[in-house]
């Protein structure tokens, strides 16, 4: 039997429906601690780590598609889980996040796609990365991986009111867990560079946030129009002056929507 992964859990289980973040490339569930700590006061709160990093920096493979990756996290889930979770995926994260709504409808109460997107590799006229900059984090990687890390979360940064002080905080955070191998990066980072699930979205029937920083610069805001022709029936927030990390750079404004998000479909899908 395969093995679990291992996953970071805060708080009690309640009525309230249980909170899952899957963290984006290169990173790990530590991100999301202070938001974690915050949020356990009212909700069950579960940090996955993905196969290869983190807490699971042992657990990897070199089969690193969305579908595997995805059908493991489940596994710890419906081991885990004592109800429907919403599913906070975070940039990749996001991308596992809306698998799991489509394949495991079961564990999801709720799937929150936290500077997402259905395709992160730029294409004729749908905005994205370029793919010629994915390209070269490979080449990158093979030569300083410590040093690609430290430039992608440059550019995760890039716009945000306060830079230095979001690098250096995630930096903080993600220092607490074990390192990814060169192998789990460089295999993960095909899901940004050849996954597509726009064609998938219109099949989720379950409530959907989307939130965006509008100075993101992996996920560009002129792809939130596109998104919303797909998704027309989910929600959707706009930090207007965050970049790819809202929950870092604007906890407050994070935490409170995101509260009110929760509350508010719980309350109106019981009705």
């Amino acid at each position: 039997m395969a093995e679990l992964l291992k996953i970071h859990r805060q708080g009690e289980d309640t009525q309230r429906p249980p909170i899952v973040f899957i963290h984006g490339w290169g990173l790990n569930s530590a991100i999301f601690a202070p938001v974690s700590e915050r949020l356990a006061t009212d909700f069950q709160v579960i940090g996955v780590d993905l196969p290869g990093f983190g807490l699971n920096h042992q657990n990897s493979f070199s089969d690193y598609a969305l579908e595997t990756v995805s059908d493991k996290v489940a596994d710890v889930l419906q081991q885990t889980l004592t109800k429907p979770a919403i599913i906070i995926g975070w940039s990749l994260g996001g991308l596992v996040a809306t698998q799991l709504s489509l394949h495991y409808p079961q564990l999801v109460a709720g799937l929150v796609s936290l500077c997402s997107t259905p395709k992160f590799s730029a294409e004729d006229n749908w905005p994205g990365i370029e793919p010629g900059l994915l390209t070269s984090f490979h080449a990158a990687l093979a030569d300083d991986a410590q040093k690609t890390i430290n430039n992608f979360l440059k550019l995760q940064a890039m716009g945000s009111e306060h830079v230095r002080q979001d690098i250096k905080t995630i930096q903080s955070l993600i220092n607490e867990y074990p390192h990814a191998s060169i192998e789990t990066l460089d295999h993960s980072l095909n899901l940004l560079e050849r996954v597509d699930l726009r064609a998938k979205l219109t099949h989720i029937d379950i409530p959907v946030l989307r939130m965006y920083g509008r100075l993101d610069a992996l996920v560009p805001k002129n792809v939130i129009n596109q998104i919303d022709k797909l998704m027309p029936k989910s929600d959707v927030y706009t930090f207007e002056r965050a970049s790819h990390a809202p929950f870092i750079s604007h906890a407050d404004e994070f935490y409170t929507v995101l509260m009110d998000w929760i509350t508010g479909k719980i309350s109106t899908d019981n009705k």
